[in-house]
C-alpha cells in the first residue's frame, strides 16, 4: 500500500480546530474596522454562540481582543507586540533575495528600489540573461519622477506629500521623454493607481522601457517599488503583458511576505 505521505500530492497539515477559529474571529474583527458584538461574530463565522463566547473570553484575557465602551469586541493592545516582531524581523530586499534565491536569471532584468526623497536608490538587482547596455547596481540612484519603480511607489502617496518631494518648476529630464511638470506627473500617477502599474517609456535611457508595481508593508504604505527592464527595440504587446503580469504577482508576493493586505 502505497503511503499518502511518501508519494502523489503531499496532505496539507492538520490545522488544530479550536486555534484556526480563533484566527478566524481576529481575522473577521480586523477586517470590519468596527466593534462587533459576540453574536455579530458567530453569525458571520456560522459558528455557535457557546464556542465564539469561550474564544473571545480567551483571546480578552490575553489582551488580543478589547471591548468597546458597548461591550462588543474589538482588535486589543496584545496584536502590537507580534507586529512589532515581525516588521523587526522582514526586510524587503532580503523577501526580494529569498523569492529569487535558486532560481535561474530571468529574461529580464529585475529591480527593487526605495524612495529617498526625490530619488529611488536601487537596494537589490537581479540581472536577466539579455543584455540592455545599462548596468543596474545596488546603491544606484535616478529620480523618482521618471523611473517606473519611483512612479510605482508615488503614485500610493499623498498628493500633498508628492508635492512636497518635488521642485515647484520644471521637472529634469533624462532623455527628453517622460513627465517634464508636476501637473504632467501627476497625471501619470493618476493613471498608475488605476491600472496597478506604472510605466517609464525612455525616461531614464534611450532604447529602454520599464514596467514597475508597488510593494505594500503591514500599515499599507508603499515601502519599494519592483521593475522590470525591456530593449524596446525586440518588445511586442505580448511580451509587454507577460513581463507586466510577472512583475504585478512578484510585488503582490513581496507585499503579502511584509503583511500586506491586499484585495483579492
Amino acid at each position: 500500500m502505497t503511503h499518502p505521505s511518501t508519494h502523489g500530492t503531499p496532505r496539507a497539515p492538520a490545522l488544530v480546530p479550536a486555534v484556526a477559529r480563533a484566527v478566524a474571529v481576529m481575522d473577521l474583527i480586523a477586517r470590519e474596522r468596527q466593534p462587533m458584538s459576540m453574536a455579530h461574530v458567530a453569525a458571520a463565522l456560522e459558528l455557535p454562540k457557546s464556542s465564539v463566547h469561550g474564544l473571545c473570553n480567551t483571546l480578552l484575557s490575553f489582551g488580543y481582543l478589547r471591548r468597546a465602551g458597548d461591550g462588543a469586541l474589538q482588535i486589543g493592545p496584545g496584536v502590537m507586540s507580534l507586529a512589532e516582531a515581525f516588521v523587526a524581523s522582514t526586510s524587503v530586499a532580503g523577501e526580494f533575495e529569498a523569492l529569487w534565491r535558486g532560481a535561474p536569471a530571468p529574461d529580464e532584468t529585475l529591480i527593487l528600489s526605495v524612495l529617498i526623497g526625490a530619488e529611488v536608490v536601487y537596494v537589490a538587482v537581479r540581472n536577466g540573461s539579455r543584455p540592455l547596455g545599462l548596468a543596474f547596481t545596488v546603491g544606484m540612484r535616478l529620480p523618482a519622477h521618471l523611473a517606473a519603480t519611483g512612479k510605482a511607489m508615488l503614485a500610493f502617496l499623498p498628493a500633498a506629500r508628492v508635492h512636497s518631494l518635488l521642485p515647484a518648476g520644471p521637472l529634469p529630464l533624462l532623455t527628453g521623454h517622460g513627465p517634464a511638470s508636476v501637473e504632467a506627473l501627476m497625471d501619470e500617477l493618476a493613471e498608475c493607481r488605476e491600472q496597478g502599474y506604472s510605466l517609464d517609456d525612455e525616461g531614464i535611457r534611450e532604447g529602454v522601457v520599464a514596467l514597475a508595481a508597488p510593494i505594500f508593508d503591514a500599515t499599507g504604505q508603499p515601502v519599494a517599488g519592483l521593475g522590470v527592464c525591456l530593449n524596446k527595440a525586440v518588445l511586442n504587446d505580448e511580451q509587454l503583458q507577460r513581463q507586466r503580469l510577472v512583475v504585478q504577482q512578484a510585488a503582490r508576493t513581496l507585499s503579502q511576505r511584509l503583511g500586506a493586505r491586499l484585495p483579492k
